[in-house]
């Protein structure tokens, strides 16, 4: 039976359109303005605003996140290291869990990042993050030549990696200078290889220098913002002249700089939604660069937007744990968004980059906007998030493939 969305706002992916009414059928849009259908099912919006479900361009995810994120309106996310693009196929049949596309794990040296983040005994190539290995063991790309970068591309591809992450970095953010990390030649040789298989390219790049590594590289997209500095205009217009997009990860930053959630946590429409672990996560940070400067970020987010460079909503939301913290699954999507409006972009910008923009990027060109024919991805609040980010916590009433979210 056809649901049909009344009384809306529409917020289509890119602008506020002149309609009231959605409708749904067999899990896709199959109206946008227009009458009521006979025998359709109706849902009041009450004024609200209909959005498309948002994007996530870069978590560390598990199933039990997946479903974490869905209750906060997050319909898919892009998951930058892990395991769950193995269970993907599944993943996609499931309406209870957001949908899922996986790097699977990143083209990094021996002892290279992320592996100074755990504790020894932490094994990040567990399934999920999270309980015993299960099925055939992930593919490591450990890499120290162009020769072995080049030979990972075809099994990672082979494995069903959907893009390719490169890491640059050397451990200064992390507080471990020194760390073993991808030369020059590796990383253009590995991206080239990456891009002659059709495979869309990232790099997690922390500082203005592997930045430059990054885009001299040729690399598609950039799924961190560097805090090392200040940006300059060199830097700025190296990634606008390459036609790169960045995930700022704003929120992730600023754990790193020890600001915490907590603040965040207090609005009763995020505490609601999170366990003791995640809220206890949430209101930890990261700690591991206290002397960065949060306004400088900001600052290179806002250059960034006025050079026209795409912007991603991301998050690096991973596990439950207090030394990962400040940032939770769902939740910390809607307080990237304040942080890209306090940067300066618009909340219609913002919010573009958390629908249409990362769904155009990443060729998800079912999702991310609403139009006839596309997924029924969507996300109902109340107020005008369009004119007030915020708004976005007003959630009542996601729908994944059209299925409706039950409480």
């Amino acid at each position: 039976m056809a649901t049909a969305i009344i009384n809306v706002r529409v917020f289509d992916g890119e602008r506020v359109l002149d309609a009231s009414t959605v409708v749904v059928d067999a899990g896709i849009i199959s109206a946008v303005g227009g009458e009521v259908p006979a025998g359709a099912e109706v849902v009041d919006g009450g004024g609200g605003t209909l959005l498309p479900g948002l994007i996530d361009a870069h978590v560390h995810t598990n199933e039990q996140s997946l479903a974490l994120a869905l209750t906060f309106g997050v319909t898919t996310e892009l998951e930058m290291q892990g395991t769950s693009g193995d269970d993907r196929e599944r993943i996609s049949q499931n309406d209870t869990l957001a949908d899922v596309r996986s790097a699977g794990f990143g083209i990094t040296p021996p002892g290279g990042h992320p592996s100074e983040l755990f504790p020894e005994d932490f094994d990040p190539g567990r399934r999920g993050a999270g309980g015993p290995p299960q099925g055939e063991p992930p593919l490591m790309p450990f890499s120290t030549t162009p020769e072995e970068a080049v030979a990972y591309i075809p099994q990672l591809v082979a494995r069903g990696s959907d893009y390719i992450k490169f890491m640059i970095d050397d451990g200064t953010v992390e507080g471990h200078p020194g760390l073993p990390m991808l030369d020059q030649a590796t990383l253009n040789a590995g991206v080239a290889e990456a891009q002659r298989h059709g495979m869309l390219t990232v790099a997690h790049a922390l500082t203005v220098d592997a930045t430059k590594m990054a885009i001299e590289a040729g690399i598609d997209g950039l799924v961190h913002l560097f805090m090392d500095r200040p940006h300059t205009d060199e830097i700025i217009d190296l990634i606008a002249g390459s036609g790169a997009f960045v995930v700022p990860c704003v929120v992730l930053n600023a754990s790193m700089m020890g600001i915490t959630g907590a603040e965040f946590a207090t609005d009763p429409r995020v505490s609601s939604r999170l366990d003791q672990a995640w809220l206890q996560t949430l209101r930890s940070s990261f700690d591991r660069y206290p002397h960065g400067n949060i306004h400088d970020v900001l600052a290179s987010v806002k250059a960034l937007r006025d050079a026209g460079v795409d912007l991603l909503t991301g998050t690096d939301a991973s596990v439950p744990l207090p030394f990962l913290g400040g940032l939770a699954h769902g939740a910390s999507v809607h307080h990237e968004l304040r942080y890209l409006v306090q940067a300066g972009l618009t909340p219609a910008e913002a919010l573009r980059s958390a629908t249409a923009t990362p769904a155009r990027r990443f060729g998800l060109d079912d999702r991310g906007r609403i139009a006839e024919g596309l997924r029924a991805d969507l996300l109902l609040v109340g107020g005008d998030p369009t004119t007030t980010v915020s708004d976005t916590l007003d959630i009542r009433a996601v729908w994944r493939r059209g299925a409706r979210l039950t409480p």
